[in-house]
């Protein structure tokens, strides 16, 4: 038993501290706005701008402006009724403006059961007070009553300036508008990152329909023109956006909405030739409801209702057929779901998770009543959609046969391996690597190359099969894509086991051109999308072969790429040598490919992220759709992040 030391440090009464107003936010920001980096930043705009769309969702709000200053700071605008100045009536806060109470007082705001909003997104009633107390400096100006007010304070939200009327509102305006600094001394990042906001911004206005919200930059080197968001067909638009590089099922959009006294619901969808199942998108109060919650269970379990219900009343579905699964009639589905309702119940600050049981019932009901209306209304559309789900039905079972054939294949290890797998003979997985090669002239380089102990060669051939635009029934019946499977032997999809693997590292090794980059990036979104366990355990790999070589005296000097060729001659203009292109590893030396990619200790590879795989795996969609416009946005939005991919 421990005995208590003399030598501990005193606990008493003294110990015992109360931070007082907005000093618990500068002690523990990360409790408030999650992190000090760039999340937690961009957090400080959200809770901003949300206090504007609550008055658009009140119905007092049209037009929202967003500007990045040129001195750092971020000002929000809107058109709303403007912030209460009045003093405050409760005796505690004797001598304040209601205005200062807001911007200084945790949970004081409209949204606690008064009859200031009806719905909103800021649940918890501490956002603009918090932004106050991260700032360096906060100023405000009210435009109320037909005048203008101002107030501002210093960092930590220490008021500098009462309240104070300032003259008439110009025009007549009513609104608020927020002008902060963040405070570098909390904030480990204070630059703001325009792509971040947009984002954010345009899926504002998809859910609130018609209102106007306008962003600037006007920080040096970042000036281009500002972007405007407007929908006027709301989550219809959305849903567009959404559908934009995939080909529409049928042209229409759906739609439908209900309420009840409390709460609302809106629902869009549409489904495209695709076979991905995973197309939901939900909202709460403009919250985006990540993890779900009970207004997508109510409208999942509705959908699989209506579908099975309509394909039996028009013998789409005979009476011995089997019901269709919800993840068949999902499947190609895109759908945003929109829901509004007075008192919200979150998980946690994130608010990931929707927790209103009521909810559940209505959108269910509304989904019920509505959607089924919608068939009958539109039967060349329910039609082509339910003889979609009967084809995703069967080609679920075909996989499950295919995945039953490819199990079986692998039950004793190494029993079923492809025959062309040169496999290594160390016993442990922890020092096995698996490298997959382009072609067969790649693969003869490769294992002359290889260290045969620890380093195994699966060639493949070409192009591997587009896990974006194939059904699983038909990825499993690809050679290319069974040789993967069977050589690292942990399964496939939701039976992956990352436990199971036959090898720490699998790397991608593929020629140094595009056709290189197209087979890298169609493994990483088959390993993103099939096996994502060895992504999220770090196990995979990109193989970085030179692009050139050349001879610096008697020495061989090798690239990896344009870049680093330029970085070259930049370093040593007056280098008359030759470059030779290295492009296919088959053209290469296998002494060279040893030397340059697969030796361990002289070797670079890149370990993949989980967002650089998921990365790949939009790349594939959009890169591969046709839509040329977006096709041009993402490289350009995304040059760095897709750097690695070198497309």
């Amino acid at each position: 038993m421990a005995t208590k030391s003399s030598t501990q440090p005193k606990y008493d009464e003294a110990d015992i501290q109360v931070l007082e107003g907005l000093e618990a936010v500068r002690h523990r920001p990360g409790m408030y706005i999650g992190s000090t980096g760039p999340t937690g930043l961009h957090h400080l705009v959200w809770e901003v701008v949300d206090n504007s769309v609550d008055e658009a969702m009140a119905g007092h709000c049209t037009r929202i402006d967003v500007t990045l200053l040129p001195d750092g700071a971020c000002q929000v605008s809107d058109d709303g009724r403007g912030i209460p100045v009045g003093p405050y009536k409760n005796p505690k806060y004797k001598g304040m403006s209601t205005a200062e109470v807001v911007l200084t007082v945790l949970h004081a705001g409209g949204k606690f059961g008064g009859g200031g909003y009806k719905v909103s997104g800021g649940l918890h009633g501490v956002g603009v007070s918090v932004v106050n107390a991260l700032s360096e400096r906060l100023e405000v100006e009210i435009d109320r009553d037909g005048k203008h007010h101002f107030m501002d304070f210093a960092k930590g939200g220490k008021i500098q300036t009462k309240l104070k009327e300032t003259g008439p509102a110009p025009r007549g305006r009513t609104g608020t508008l927020t002008r902060f600094w963040p405070d570098p001394t909390i904030m480990e990042e204070t630059q703001f990152r325009a792509q971040t906001l947009l984002e954010r911004f345009q899926i504002m206005a998809f859910l609130n329909r018609g209102l106007e919200i306008r962003f600037a930059d006007q920080r040096p080197g970042h000036e281009a023109e500002p972007t405007t968001f407007k929908y006027t067909g709301g989550i219809i638009d959305f849903v567009k956006h959404v559908n934009r590089t995939k080909e529409a099922l049928f042209s229409k959009v759906g739609y439908f909405e209900g309420s009840d006294e409390d709460s609302e619901v809106e629902v869009a969808f549409q489904w495209n030739t695709g076979f991905n199942a995973d197309g939901l998108h939900s909202f709460a109060n403009g919250i985006s409801t990540i993890e779900g919650g009970v207004h997508e269970e109510g409208f999942r379990t509705a959908l699989t209702g209506v579908v099975n219900r309509y394909a039996r009343a028009k013998q789409l579905l005979k009476e011995k057929d089997e019901n269709l699964a919800g993840e068949d009639i999902r499947e190609g589905l895109t759908a945003i779901i929109s829901v509004r309702l007075g008192n919200p119940q979150f998980e946690g600050q994130t608010k990931g998770k929707l927790g209103n049981t009521a909810m559940r019932s209505l959108v269910t009901k509304v989904t019920n009543d509505k959607l089924q209306q919608w068939f009958e209304e539109n039967p060349t559309e329910a039609n082509k959609m339910v003889k979609k789900a009967i084809a995703a039905s069967q080609a679920r079972m075909a996989a499950r046969k295919a995945r039953d054939v490819i199990r079986n294949k692998t039950l004793l290890d190494g029993a079923g391996m492809p025959d062309k797998l040169k496999d290594c003979s160390s016993k442990n997985a922890h020092e096995r690597e698996l490298f997959i090669v382009e072609g067969d002239s790649a693969g003869g380089s490769a294992v002359q190359a290889r260290d045969p102990y620890s380093q195994a060669i699966l060639p493949i051939r070409g192009k591997i099969l587009n896990v974006e635009r194939a059904r699983l029934d038909k990825m499993l019946k690809n050679n290319e894509i069974q040789a993967l499977i069977s050589a690292i032997g942990a399964g496939v999809g939701e039976e992956f086991d990352v436990e199971k693997r036959r090898y720490d590292k699998v790397i991608a090794l593929c020629d140094a051109d595009v056709d290189g980059s197209h087979i890298r990036t169609l493994l990483l979104t088959f390993f993103f999308r099939q096996m994502r366990g060895l992504v999220e355990q770090g196990c995979i790999y990109i193989a970085q072969p030179p692009l050139y070589s050349t001879e610096v005296g008697k020495e061989k000097v090798y690239l990896k790429d344009d870049a680093a060729k330029a970085a070259f001659l930049a370093d040593k203009p007056n280098h008359r040598k030759d470059f030779a292109r290295l492009k296919g590893l088959g053209e290469m030396d296998y002494e060279e490919l040893r030397d340059t990619t697969m030796e361990v200790g002289r070797r670079t590879l890149l370990q993949v992220t989980v967002e650089q795989a998921a990365l790949a795996d939009e790349v594939v969609s959009i890169l591969m759709g046709d839509d040329v416009d977006s096709r041009k946005q993402f490289i350009q939005t995304n040059a760095k992040d897709v750097r690695f991919l070198d497309i």
